[in-house]
C-alpha cells in the first residue's frame, strides 16, 4: 500500500491536469463555461484529496480548519457581492493567491533556516522568484481593488522620478537575491527582498488608470498563476506547477487579447499612464465639446425603439455603475415581444475587468446567443435601425477609427455610428478614460438620452410598454 501511495497520488494529479484543461477549453464558451467552471472545481477536489493523501503532511487538523475557515469566508462572499463589484472581488483574489504562493517560499525559507539545512541553489532561486511574483501580485491587486471600489483615484497616479525610482526597487531587488544565493542564510536580507516586492507591486499599479483595469486585472491573473507554479517548485509538487502554469499562460493569452482590443502594447498600458489629464491633447478632445447635441427625453426614445425592425443594444460600464442589467434585459423582452430583433454587441475590454458585460448580463439571465462579439456585430450594425448605447463611451468613439491625432486612434470599435440611429444613455458629456470627447455624441445620426443608466431604462421601458 506504502508502494502504491505515491503513485496513486500522481496518477490522480494527472487526472486532475487534464479537468483543468478541459474546464479551460470549455471557458472559452458562454454556452459552456459554467460546465467548465464545474470540471475544473472537481479537478481541483481531485488534487487537494491526492495532496491530502501526501505522506509530507504533517498536520491534518491545521489544514481541515484552514479549508473551514476559507470555506465559510467564500460562501459568505459569493453570497454577499454584488455582480457590478465582480473586478473588485477578481482582484482581491489575485492577490490572495499571489500572497499564498509568497508565504509557501518564506515558510520553506524559515524552515530551512531554521534546520540548518543548506539551501539548493535551485530552491533557492525558485524561492526569490516566488517572493517577487506573489508580494507584486498581493499588493498590485489591492492596490488595483482600491482603485475599482473608489477608495483611491481611479486615475494614473504618477510622480517625478518614478520610473528612475522603480529601477532602483528592482535594481535593489536583484543586488538582494544575488546575495542571498552567494549567502543563501541570510534572514534580514530575505526580508528585506520580500518588502521590496511589495513595493514593487504598488508602484507597478499605481501609474495604471482605471480604464485600463481588465488588462491589468488579467495580468495579475496570470502572474498569481506564476506565482503558484514557483511556489510548485519550492516545494516540488507537480499538480501546482501545472496548474500555476495554466492559469499563467491562460492569464497572458487573455492580456494579449485585451491589449489587441485596445490596439496599445502591454508595455504602454503599463508604463504611458494612460488616461491621466495630460494625454487629452488635440484631435477630439481639442474642440468637438463645442458643437451641439440633439437631445430626447425617454418617450421620444420609446418610440423609436417600438417601431424599429432591429436594435443593438451596447452595454458598457455606465451600465454596470448603475447596476441596470435588469432592467435592460427587461427592455429587450418588451421590444422582442413587438416583433423587434435584439442584439446585444460585447466590446471585449468594456468594464473593469474581462468579460465584465458578459457577466452582468448572465445576472440578468439574457440568453448568450443574443452576445455578439465585436467582430461579429460590427458588420450588422449598417442594417440595424437603432444602436442603443448605455454607459459605453470610448468603445465606441468614431475617432478611433478617423482621427490620427486622438490617443485611441486605431483601436477597434463597435461601430454604432453606422446604425441608422443611435441612442446614447449617458448622465452628462464627459469623456471616457482616454480623456477624449466622443464624436459619437455629435454626429447627426445621435441623439442624448442623459440620465442615469438605470432611471433611464426603466422610462423606456414604461413608454414602450404604452406604444
Amino acid at each position: 500500500m506504502s508502494d502504491f501511495l505515491p503513485t496513486g497520488i500522481q496518477l490522480t494529479y494527472l487526472v486532475a491536469a487534464s479537468l483543468f484543461i478541459l474546464g479551460l477549453k470549455k471557458l472559452g464558451s458562454p454556452a459552456s463555461a459554467r460546465n467548465g467552471n464545474l470540471v475544473a472545481a472537481v479537478g481541483m477536489l481531485l488534487a487537494i484529496v491526492a495532496t491530502m493523501l501526501d505522506q509530507h503532511v504533517l498536520n491534518y487538523e491545521m489544514i481541515l480548519v484552514g479549508l473551514a475557515i476559507g470555506s465559510v469566508i467564500g460562501a459568505v462572499i459569493a453570497y454577499k457581492v454584488q455582480m457590478t463589484e465582480m473586478p473588485q472581488m477578481v482582484g482581491l483574489l489575485n492577490g490572495l493567491g499571489g500572497a499564498s504562493s509568497a508565504l509557501i517560499a518564506v515558510a520553506e525559507f524559515w524552515r530551512l533556516l531554521d534546520s540548518s539545512q543548506p539551501i539548493p541553489l535551485d530552491v533557492n532561486i525558485s524561492m526569490l522568484l516566488d517572493v517577487l511574483i506573489g508580494g507584486v501580485t498581493l499588493t498590485g491587486s489591492f492596490l488595483a481593488f482600491a482603485k475599482l471600489q473608489g477608495l483611491i483615484s481611479g486615475t494614473p497616479i504618477t510622480f517625478p522620478l518614478q520610473q528612475p525610482f522603480n529601477i532602483l526597487l528592482l535594481g535593489s531587488y536583484l543586488a538582494g537575491s544575488a546575495y542571498l544565493i552567494i549567502t543563501p542564510d541570510s534572514l534580514p536580507v530575505f526580508l528585506a527582498v520580500v518588502a521590496v516586492s511589495l513595493v514593487l507591486g504598488v508602484m507597478f499599479v499605481l501609474p495604471i488608470g482605471g480604464g485600463d483595469m481588465p488588462v491589468v486585472i488579467s495580468l495579475l491573473n496570470s502572474l498569481s498563476g506564476v506565482a503558484a507554479a514557483a511556489a510548485g517548485f519550492v516545494v516540488m509538487n507537480n499538480m501546482l506547477i501545472i496548474a500555476g502554469a495554466l492559469v499563467g499562460a491562460s492569464g497572458l493569452i487573455l492580456t494579449e487579447i485585451m491589449c489587441k482590443a485596445m490596439n496599445r502594447s502591454l508595455f504602454s498600458v503599463l508604463f504611458s499612464a494612460f488616461g491621466s489629464v495630460s494625454t487629452a491633447t488635440g484631435g477630439a478632445a481639442a474642440g468637438a465639446s463645442n458643437q451641439p447635441v440633439r437631445s430626447i427625453d425617454a418617450e421620444e426614445g420609446a418610440m423609436m425603439l417600438g417601431y424599429a425592425r432591429s436594435v443593438v443594444i451596447v452595454p458598457g460600464y455606465g451600465m454596470a455603475v448603475a447596476q441596470a442589467q435588469h432592467s435592460v434585459r427587461e427592455l429587450a423582452d418588451q421590444l422582442e415581444r413587438m416583433g423587434v430583433d435584439v442584439k446585444y454587441a460585447i466590446h471585449p475590454v468594456a468594464g473593469r475587468m474581462p468579460g465584465h458585460m458578459n457577466v452582468l448580463l448572465a445576472e440578468a439571465n439574457v440568453a448568450y446567443t443574443q452576445l455578439y462579439d465585436m467582430e461579429d456585430i460590427n458588420p450588422q450594425f449598417e442594417q440595424a435601425d437603432v444602436a442603443l448605447v448605455i454607459g459605453a463611451n470610448d468603445v465606441v468613439n468614431p475617432a478611433a477609427r478617423s482621427d490620427k491625432n486622438s490617443p485611441i486612434y486605431g483601436m477597434p470599435i463597435l461601430e454604432v455610428d453606422r446604425a441608422k440611429q443611435t441612442i446614447v444613455i449617458k448622465r452628462g458629456m464627459s469623456a471616457g478614460f482616454a480623456g477624449v470627447d466622443n464624436e459619437l455624441f455629435y454626429k447627426a445620426k445621435t441623439t442624448m438620452l442623459f440620465g442615469s443608466a438605470k432611471d433611464m431604462v426603466a422610462k423606456l421601458v414604461s413608454e414602450v410598454k404604452q406604444l
